[in-house]
């Protein structure tokens, strides 16, 4: 197996980047956090609050998705730099449990690095350290002019 690729951003630079070019991400508030970088590797907070549960009081489908999505695109910045154009191609989930409110924590591990397609790998953990969803994205990367 390769040796994983060497990040070009640091969690910090993540966050503002992102901040600059999709300011939605912080519509609700502080929920979501780039916590760190590492080679081929990034991690992601979310607080899952009343705004982010289903009935049942359970974390809603579309917040984990969200958070998948959002690890996945932090950790592509993060490896190939300031791209504002690298979009979703697909990604799959599969959600294993029923997380409770509180943080979720989301581990995108970059499996392949092309020169157009990322695809990358997600485990979104509760606060005990339990996995709760697994998700695989694949990203376009745009031609470099």
């Amino acid at each position: 197996m390769p040796a994983p690729a060497t990040p070009v951003m640091t969690a910090p630079e993540v966050s503002a980047y992102l901040q600059e070019v999709f300011p939605q991400i912080k519509a609700n508030g502080d929920d979501i956090r780039v916590l760190d970088v590492t080679p081929g590797l990034a991690r992601v907070s979310l607080h899952a609050d009343e705004k982010h549960l289903r009935p049942g009081g359970t974390v809603s489908g579309p917040t984990m998705f969200t958070l998948a999505d959002v690890a996945a695109y932090a950790v592509i910045l993060a490896h190939i730099g300031r791209v504002a154009l690298a979009v979703t191609t697909n990604l799959n989930i599969n959600f294993l449990m029923k997380p409770q409110p509180g943080p979720l924590e989301a581990s995108a591990t970059i499996l392949k690095l092309g020169k157009r397609l990322v695809v990358t790998d997600i485990a979104i953990s509760d606060s005990g350290g339990e996995l709760v969803a697994h998700a695989t994205a694949t990203y376009s990367i745009p031609p470099r002019s």
